[in-house]
């Protein structure tokens, strides 16, 4: 009897096929892939790469040649140096480059862990704890991600360092993270929470889309919530977390106004630096072309580090089966 079952029993990729014996995969790859969605990628591309080499081409050219002609003409008049990158890499204002370089990576990097690992664990629970009350706190945490960021600031600021005071009754202490030294925290917590509502619903996303019978299996097996999330939730979810991590680097790292509210003087980042740099009026605008590389050499080597997981962190818990 088994046998007979075993031999009239269609193959497992039959079974998932269409009538017309095609895939879910294959009808997927078919939808998203024309001659017309290639060639448009191309001509975003290159039309995007274009002013990019522009600059990449400017930030070798003399000076004089910079102030006078555009970056095209190098190709008719060649004059290439590296005296714009020797410029930028002694300058020294508030801070060094190097300094600033220094203070991007103090800043972005806790301010890119430190929400992901907030989100995930509260995606967890809006994935797979029951409590009262659960979808429409989930709805107030999307919510909050039409708050302008400019709003927040100054009431940020003002929390940080006098607290808050609701009917002549201190409920918050100030922080007193201002007065001190080479303090980064006020910055990363304003990241933190201006990042969190996104990083809820991707994470989010991610995480209910994982099987219900691995997680009561693992239930069944006697694992609580902090087994599960950690053996089970965090490795299935490191795609969506790798392409969070890429934005919320991205969003971190190319900051300038929290981190002149937040960070300034002497923990001010690259970006600070590349508003100082061009001088007081203006005048030395041309080393921006070679300061805005030396900025973006960081974010490039975190992008092709971590592409693999891109789009399937992206794709993740948009399709079932």
């Amino acid at each position: 009897m088994s046998a007979t079952a075993a031999t009239t029993a269609p193959p497992r990729s039959r079974r998932r096929a269409t009538p017309d014996g095609e895939t879910p995969s294959r009808r997927v790859h078919r939808r998203l892939t024309s001659p017309w969605a290639t060639t448009a990628a191309i001509v975003i591309a290159v039309l995007w790469t274009i002013p990019t080499f522009g600059l990449f081409v400017t930030s070798f050219r003399p000076p004089a040649e910079i102030t006078t002609s555009g970056w095209w003409t190098a190709f008719t008049n060649p004059q290439f140096t590296i005296e714009n990158y020797i410029n930028t890499l002694n300058f020294n204002d508030t801070i060094t480059v190097a300094q600033s370089f220094i203070n991007s990576l103090a800043i972005t990097i806790p301010a890119t862990v430190f929400p992901i690992a907030l989100a995930l664990m509260a995606a967890y629970a809006f994935a797979w704890v029951d409590f009262r009350g659960k979808g429409w706190l989930f709805i107030a945490v999307f919510a909050m991600q039409v708050v302008p960021l400019q709003m927040a600031l100054v009431p940020l600021l003002s929390m940080y360092t006098n607290g808050v005071t609701i009917l002549g009754i201190q409920i918050f202490p100030g922080l007193g993270l201002s007065n001190l030294p080479s303090s980064f925290a006020e910055v990363w917590i304003s990241h933190s929470i201006f990042a969190l509502p996104l990083a809820v619903f991707i994470l989010h996303n991610s995480v209910s889309a994982i099987p219900r019978d691995v997680i009561e299996a693992a239930k069944v097996d006697g694992a609580g919530h902090g087994q599960t999330f950690l053996r089970i939730v965090l490795p299935l979810s490191m795609p969506a977390v790798a392409a969070f991590a890429i934005f919320q680097f991205l969003w971190v790292w190319n900051d300038l106004l929290v981190a002149t509210v937040f960070a300034p003087g002497a923990n001010a980042p690259i970006t600070k630096l590349l508003v100082d740099l061009s001088g007081t009026y203006g005048q030395q605008w041309y080393l921006l072309s070679a300061g805005t590389f030396l900025a973006i050499v960081v974010p490039l080597i975190v992008f092709f580090t971590l592409q693999r997981f891109f789009v399937r962190g992206l794709l993740a818990g948009a399709t079932k089966g």
